[in-house]
């Protein structure tokens, strides 16, 4: 992981990448021709995950679930920086996961505070933490967290 990426500012603009990515991934109309981003802003998408999945202090077995659960070698190698291509579902999951910790930064002014949420009991996931609910493996886990976040941010949109 560069040095750089404990730096905050240089993460903010690791996760924008990781959102723009899945903007342009998944929310083109379909009569336009699948654009595919670069394989350095797929690189870099995927240094804003690991580096969001530091902030919230997630083991890499959470995190590699978040992912979808590649094969352990992709993952560490992902980790490592060495990204070929990744599918539209990983795209997808940087995005969720990139939109989640955006949102999380708009509703509480406090990082620390922004960045435990994840891991804080929610009645909203039946006393489960939002992490366990992001790493239960489908992708529409991550959409039911990310959903009810930009809920709550709603009045700051």
């Amino acid at each position: 992981m560069p040095k750089g990426l404990k730096n905050r500012a240089f993460g903010v603009i690791l996760c924008k990448t990781a959102v723009n990515m899945y903007m342009t991934a998944n929310m083109q109309k379909p009569a336009v021709p699948e654009i595919r981003p670069s394989n350095e802003k797929q690189s870099l998408a995927m240094q804003g995950f690991f580096g969001i999945m530091e902030r919230w202090a997630v083991d890499n077995a959470t995190a590699r679930a978040i992912l979808g659960s590649p094969p352990e070698r992709t993952f560490f190698d992902w980790k490592r920086g060495r990204v070929a291509r990744l599918s539209n579902d990983t795209l997808r999951r940087i995005g969720y996961v990139a939109g989640i910790w955006k949102a999380l930064q708009i509703v509480y002014s406090n990082p620390q505070h922004a960045d435990s949420w994840i891991s804080r009991p929610n009645r909203a996931f039946g006393g489960q933490a939002p992490l366990t609910r992001m790493a239960a493996g489908d992708v529409t886990d991550l959409a039911a967290v990310r959903e009810y976040i930009d809920a709550a941010r709603s009045p700051w949109s």
